[in-house]
């Protein structure tokens, strides 16, 4: 019998090592924890809402972080650590003792034929996590109108288009319909159309623009803040009133090297505060959460500025948390 188990003064040895790492991964979780709680009590804030979380089918999210390790082209090729590869609910359960009131599930399609299954599970992710705010998703295909109806029946109250992923055209006929229905109902949806961190053949603010002068009254909330082209896509917000724009790793030190935010836009997204979202991109970031609360924070547009994107914003277009 070839038994390679240690013997038991090999074991006992071990064990220490063992539970010396997972404590000190432990203390250092808590002190994480303990940093994000300090920065929205000194705002004066009841805790954090973000609107660019990632939580979908373990199958798929596993699918997600491959990717990533693989350095797959839509990274750009960047070496993109996952700071949080941990199961459903320990994600879930960090993210509680950050003190996050409020978070989405954001998931989307690639191919035709995943959307309507996604909803399904989002639905059901949704009935058992009642601090996600109850995420949908859609692609330009056959019956999207109708599933968009139902997922907000079913009480969807935000959705996630991914242009880069799907690469399909947001202006594209087969999904007018679908952007009339989240018009109406007033359902925001989340959406990536810039082009960072690698371009797609619809990506940029060509497409979105012509997806809003039929639907003018449509609610995007543009991750990333649309980088790299940030300034253009400040302008349609300048330009129509339901525009908002999220903050998912922007500031950051991994996208300050790549794309930076160019400074003399800085009046600008002040003057924006009021239609400026937190969002992390959590769990799939290569840093430390807290990193992108000390990214907002060293912009000094000042503690209102701050409360209004952490918190007061998202609780207004969402309802309190």
């Amino acid at each position: 019998m070839n038994d390679h188990r240690p013997a038991p003064a090999e074991a006992a040895s071990a064990s220490p090592a063992v539970s010396s790492s997972a404590r000190r991964s432990a203390e250092k979780a808590a002190e994480e924890a303990a940093e994000v709680r300090r920065f929205w009590g000194r705002l004066g804030l009841p805790g954090l809402i973000d609107v660019h979380t990632h939580f979908m089918p373990e199958r798929v999210l596993n699918k997600v972080w491959e990717y990533f390790d693989a350095r797959g082209p839509l990274t750009g090729g960047l070496a993109w650590p996952i700071s949080y590869r941990q199961r459903e609910a320990e994600r879930a359960a960090v993210l509680r003792r950050f003190g996050v009131r409020a978070f989405t599930a954001m998931l989307y399609p690639h191919k035709p034929g995943m959307a309507r299954w996604l909803n399904d599970w989002a639905a059901g992710f949704a009935r058992r996590t009642p601090d996600c705010l109850h995420t949908a998703t859609l692609f330009p295909e056959p019956g999207v109108e109708t599933y968009v109806r139902e997922a907000i029946e079913a009480g969807a109250r935000v959705f996630k288009a991914h242009v880069q992923v799907g690469a399909y055209d947001p202006a594209d006929e087969l999904l007018r319909p679908a952007w009339g229905v989240l018009a109406e109902a007033r359902v925001p949806v989340v959406i990536h159309c810039g082009s960072g961190p690698a371009p797609g053949k619809h990506t940029g603010p060509g497409p979105i623009a012509r997806v809003l002068a039929r639907h003018p009254r449509l609610r995007l909330i543009v991750a990333h803040l649309g980088m790299p082209e940030y300034e253009d896509f400040l302008g349609l917000a300048e330009r129509y009133q339901e525009i908002r724009l999220d903050t998912t790793m922007a500031f950051t030190d991994f996208t300050e090297a790549l794309t930076p935010f160019p400074r003399r836009a800085l009046p600008r997204l002040a003057a924006l505060g009021d239609r400026v979202l937190l969002g992390s991109d959590f769990p799939n970031i290569p840093y430390p959460y807290l990193h992108q609360l000390q990214a907002l924070e060293r912009l000094d547009l000042g503690e209102e500025w701050l409360r209004a994107v952490c918190h007061d914003n998202a609780a207004e277009l969402f309802g309190p948390a």
